[in-house]
């Protein structure tokens, strides 16, 4: 019998982050997207595979499947019932051309707004399966480029000033499970859940380049007002975030019904290469809740745990525990102001944000600068934080409790690199 695990609040973690069963969704009725007239030569099928969609639909459900060979689609929406397996060898390839991805409602950098959806997109659904050892590729370079001239020419450029759409947008569902799939070169954000439940991602990889060309913005996975995720036995490398909490922005996000919290996440041995952080709270967040990173190997992020404390933003992160953590990053903890496209609106005061209960412990690592953080008393608290059995070198060693309202330091060894 397996012994009961708690959540960092003392909550019981549920049997469902246990189960790590994928239905098998080749074996059923399959809608092969050749079928409805794609075919791997370059040119865009939207339609087509649209139409394999709509038809496991009508069909009361089933599978669309994506053989060997590169398959090529603007925007797509999956509808109940309906599963998608992509082969090994297969490629679901998004289009360069924004115009294949209409602009539409979605959900965006902490705001409902217009603007271009994901290339798979997945709203209101209950129960679906995304899997196979294919890839989903957003062909994004087109977009990055243009995106790094835009910023020549306007550094205050916005990230949403250039039109590109995102890998895979999940909204209002529940039950999702994304298996052994590789995720890669989005536009934008690789992966975005917004108010889901029950959502598994496991054995996947998602990636970005950040050379020969950043790709910008291409966090792994966005959590968004969500509750009860799992990240499983995954590969993230990107240029930016791998996984980031998100839920509103602005000085009276928490009032808004579209916002909220993110609670009961867990994200356990995965290996992390290059990113901006391995787990970042915020830019765009409001409340953090029962967060678990785990037996996780890291191999060049620039940061292990950020805390982005926007100042125009009302902001609570509690109960957050990263454990059993191995490898190298620039640095082990981050704690700063976020100042980027800074907005009050009608607001005069300087929102109080939080961040409390934050446990760190049994890690071992190398990093340039160990706590990189300080203390802002007219715009956010840091309380009980504990650091328990750390073992790291890191060129700049300094720790000063004092930044935090009770520092609980027990067993922690930090040697000068």
């Amino acid at each position: 019998m397996r012994e009961k695990e708690y959540f960092p609040d003392g909550t019981v973690i549920d049997d469902w982050f246990y189960d790590l069963s994928v239905p098998d969704i080749k074996s059923g009725a399959l809608f092969a997207v050749t079928d409805y007239g794609a075919k791997s030569d370059g040119k865009v099928y939207t339609k087509e595979i649209q139409n394999a969609i709509d038809a496991a639909h009508a069909a009361g459900g089933g599978t669309v499947y994506v053989p060997n060979g590169t398959y090529m689609s603007g925007a797509l929406y999956l509808k109940r019932g309906v599963n998608l397996y992509i082969e090994k060898g297969g490629v679901l390839k998004g289009s360069d051309d924004i115009s294949d991805y209409p602009p539409c409602e979605t959900r965006i950098e902490g705001e409902t707004c217009v603007y271009f959806p994901a290339l798979v997109n997945a709203d209101g659904l209950d129960g679906f399966v995304m899997s196979g050892g294919g890839v989903i590729d957003g062909s994004g370079e087109k977009s990055w480029r243009a995106f790094w001239l835009r910023r020549e020419w306007n550094p205050d450029c916005t990230n949403k000033d250039e039109q590109r759409p995102r890998l895979v947008y999940i909204s209002n569902s529940k039950n999702v499970i994304i298996s052994g799939l590789t995720l890669q070169n989005s536009h934008f954000w690789t992966t975005h859940l917004y108010r889901c439940e029950r959502v598994k991602y496991i054995n996947c990889r998602i990636l970005s380049p950040r050379e020969p060309v950043k790709a910008p913005s291409t966090d792994a996975i966005d959590i968004d007002v969500c509750r009860d995720v799992l990240v499983k036995n995954c590969y993230m490398a990107v240029n930016d975030d791998a996984v980031a909490l998100k839920g509103g922005k602005g000085a009276y996000a928490d009032t808004l019904p579209e916002n909220g919290a993110n609670e009961r996440v867990i994200i356990e041995d995965c290996e992390y290469g290059f990113c901006h952080s391995c787990l970042t709270c915020g830019s765009e967040s409001i409340h953090n809740r029962n967060i678990i990173m785990r037996r996780v190997k890291v191999n060049g992020a620039l940061n292990l745990l950020w805390l982005k404390m926007r100042p125009d933003t009302p902001q609570l992160y509690e109960y957050i525990t990263i454990e059993d953590i191995s490898g190298n990053m620039a640095s082990f903890l981050h704690i700063r102001p976020w100042t980027q496209f800074f907005d009050l609106g009608c607001r005069e005061d300087i929102p109080l944000s939080r961040a409390e209960h934050i446990t760190i412990r049994r890690c071992g690592a190398e990093c340039n600068t160990y706590c990189d953080a300080e203390r802002n008393d007219e715009q956010y608290r840091l309380r009980d934080f504990k650091f328990e059995d750390i073992n790291v070198k890191a060129v700049n060693a300094e720790f000063d409790a004092d930044i935090f309202d009770g520092a609980d330091v027990k067993n922690v060894t930090v040697r000068r690199l």
